[in-house]
């Protein structure tokens, strides 16, 4: 049979261990504070329930009304402890004023009417309907929680809510002479049991809700952290770019360094080979000595255009367009290799002048790259041709040699930066020439491209596009070989 005192032996049992469960929880996660008003709530109602239990058979006023009064604190801090779990107004001096009530009606019928049990009772119904209505009220409001789980926890505060107002009801109803069946020897023990019963179905559903609220948090945490780990990642990419650019940049400034080097040997070796033959023939041929101090006036005036160009300030345009026929570009080029004693290798085929606009200086460049290397890979013997056409509204200079060719499978890496064929390798060059070419053309939107011919060795082909400059007119006859 289950009396009185058993039953609350198993409360006290049960109040305790959720106490110790609740405390260890706040223990472990101090940034949930929450936690730690559901555990004095259950301390409370442990405590009260074991004043319960040590109280003897006629126990005076203050132990009657002293372990009512710290369950009921209990359920008042169960009820700030979820309103602030769930972010919920707490309605605290709702709790407050309920306490107080409690205390004054409690006080009041003990000292009046000790033996009136039923008032006390709805006094208490009372009290428990109005603080878990409360509670109710946060866990409807509450879209944190699962629905599901929001709506069991209600259930679970209704069912005792309403065994209270049935208890009370009852205690109406009741005669005086009323004898509680067999199997709960005292009116009021099936009620504590139910209580108990709540106490544990309250204490799983809490549970749950924290469960889920750290369920949500480290989902939380691991979206921040996969965030920061994206921006991380962004940031370091930025800084590879920004690296990426900074190393660009410094090998911009050394392929300028090495572009200069390549293309101030030009004008110097016309400087040499003038000095040469003015050695030779400066005493016997004054007119020779003056054509080649001429040579040697121009190729300085050269070198120091491509100081001037390349060595520029920064606010000073590189690139210096201007509508010139290519006649005048080609007479650069023949002109700079009659100097260096290998013009009369150089044919000329153009069947019109054509006005475009270029960097004269750019272009003659160039061609010289082009030419000095059809010249270098052929036989002394071999001419090299350029030809000069217009073609689907661009300036085409072709130049041809019947030098030893570019292999098929290495045409391709042809004006990559010190990138030599593997028949040129016994051909001095630093493979910069074609790669000057292609940087240099980039400025006017044209291209260089080779291509075998039918009389062997390879063409270059240059493609200008006129840029709509056709208003020019041109300023010379058209060139003949």
């Amino acid at each position: 049979m289950l009396d009185l005192k058993t039953i609350l032996i198993v409360t006290l049992a049960a109040a305790c261990l959720q106490a110790i469960v609740w405390i260890f929880a706040w223990r472990a996660w101090r940034h949930l504070y929450e936690l730690k008003f559901l555990a004095a709530g259950f301390v409370a109602m442990a405590a009260g329930v074991a004043l319960m239990l040590v109280r003897g058979g006629q126990p005076e006023e203050w132990a009657i009304i002293m372990p009512n009064t710290i369950i009921k604190v209990g359920l008042v801090l169960l009820a700030e402890g979820l309103a602030r779990f769930l972010g919920q107004p707490r309605y605290s001096w709702v709790g407050v004023s309920l306490l107080v009530a409690h205390v004054a009606s409690w006080s009041l019928l003990v000292a009046v009417d000790p033996g009136n049990i039923a008032a006390r009772i709805h006094a208490s119904t009372l009290f428990t309907v109005i603080i878990m209505s409360v509670m109710c009220l946060g866990l409807a409001r509450d879209r944190m929680q699962p629905a599901v789980l929001r709506w069991a926890t209600i259930a679970v505060l209704a069912e005792y809510m309403l065994a209270s107002i049935v208890q009370s009801v009852l205690e109406i109803g009741l005669p005086a002479g009323f004898q509680s069946a067999p199997v709960l020897a005292d009116r009021n023990a099936w009620y504590l049991l139910q209580g108990t019963l709540f106490l544990m179905a309250l204490f799983a559903c809490l549970l749950f809700m924290v469960s889920w609220r750290l369920s949500v948090d480290l989902r939380e945490k691991n979206e921040r952290l996969s965030n920061e780990v994206q921006e991380r990642r962004r940031l370091e990419r930025h800084l590879s770019a920004s690296l990426e650019a900074e190393r660009a940049l410094r090998e911009e400034q050394a392929d300028l360094m090495r572009i200069v080097s390549h293309e101030f040997r030009t004008p110097l070796a016309i400087i040499r080979n003038a000095a040469d033959m003015i050695g030779l023939v400066g005493k016997r041929s004054p007119e020779a000595a003056r054509e080649r101090l001429s040579g040697i006036d121009e190729a300085l005036d050269r070198l120091f255009s491509l100081i001037d160009r390349f060595m520029a300030d920064d606010r000073e345009p590189t690139y210096r367009p201007e509508a010139i026929p290519v006649g005048a570009v080609i007479g650069g080029v023949r002109k700079h290799f009659a100097m260096t004693g290998a013009g009369n290798r150089l044919e000329v085929e153009a069947k019109r002048e054509i006005i475009f606009l270029v960097d004269a200086e750019m272009l003659v460049t160039v061609l010289i790259n082009l030419v000095d290397n059809a010249l270098k890979y052929s036989p002394v013997h071999c001419p090299v041709r350029i030809a000069v056409r217009e073609e689907r509204g661009s300036v085409v200079i072709e130049v041809r040699d019947e030098g030893i060719g570019i292999p098929e499978d290495q045409r391709a890496r042809v004006g990559r930066r010190f990138f030599r064929a593997s028949n040129a390798a016994t051909i001095a060059g630093t493979g910069l020439g074609i790669y000057s070419a292609r940087r240099l053309l980039a400025y006017h939107g044209g291209t260089v491209d080779f291509e075998p011919h039918s009389e062997g060795g390879t063409g270059a082909i240059v493609r200008i596009p006129l840029r709509g400059d056709r208003e020019f007119q041109p300023a010379c006859e058209g060139m003949t070989a």
